[in-house]
């Protein structure tokens, strides 16, 4: 083999190698917690994104993490990157995550501190959407968690969230 064509597969596995899976999960926050994953749903509305990593255990299946964006009045397409601490006017928090295990009681984690999402591809409801996010949370508030980092990595279509028809 030429010293050309062995660079150029060098190359091309190191490029393999830096692509990380389409949906996964990391952090301190797998010291708290597997962060396994086997599968995540995506579905939004017109005021929130929300990414569920799960794990099915057979007779159970784990909430992972739920990660909940709000996006009111946001054109979610290609290119956002929009930061998930603090809270809107009104209130309401960027961003929650909850950690649901099957068969237990629902635990919600800190407030994010600091973090970002980011989509790459898509982000309305029917069309292949790619993203990411990073977050630290808070050292106080919430059951689990505290001050602890998760990041995530997610790919698939998101579903309509829509509130329906009103009365």
């Amino acid at each position: 083999m030429t010293r050309r064509l062995l660079a150029a597969l060098v190359l091309a596995l190191l490029a393999l190698a830096a692509c990380g899976p389409d949906n996964g999960l990391s952090g301190s926050l797998g010291a708290v917690f597997p962060l396994d994953i086997s599968g995540v749903d995506l579905e939004r509305n017109d005021e929130a994104l929300q990414v569920t990593y799960t794990f099915n255990r057979g007779v159970f299946v784990d909430v992972v993490a739920r990660v909940s964006v709000l996006i009111r009045g946001i054109d979610v397409k290609p290119g956002l990157t929009l930061a998930l601490d603090g809270a809107d006017d009104a209130g309401v928090l960027r961003c929650t995550v909850d950690h649901a295990p099957g068969g237990e009681a629902v635990r919600v984690l800190p407030q994010v501190k600091r973090g970002d999402l980011t989509i790459t591809q898509g982000g309305q409801v029917g069309q292949l959407t790619r993203g990411s996010f990073s977050v630290l949370f808070e050292d106080t508030g919430g059951d689990i968690g505290f001050g602890r980092t998760l990041g995530g990595t997610f790919l698939g279509t998101p579903t309509d969230a829509g509130f329906g028809p009103l009365p």
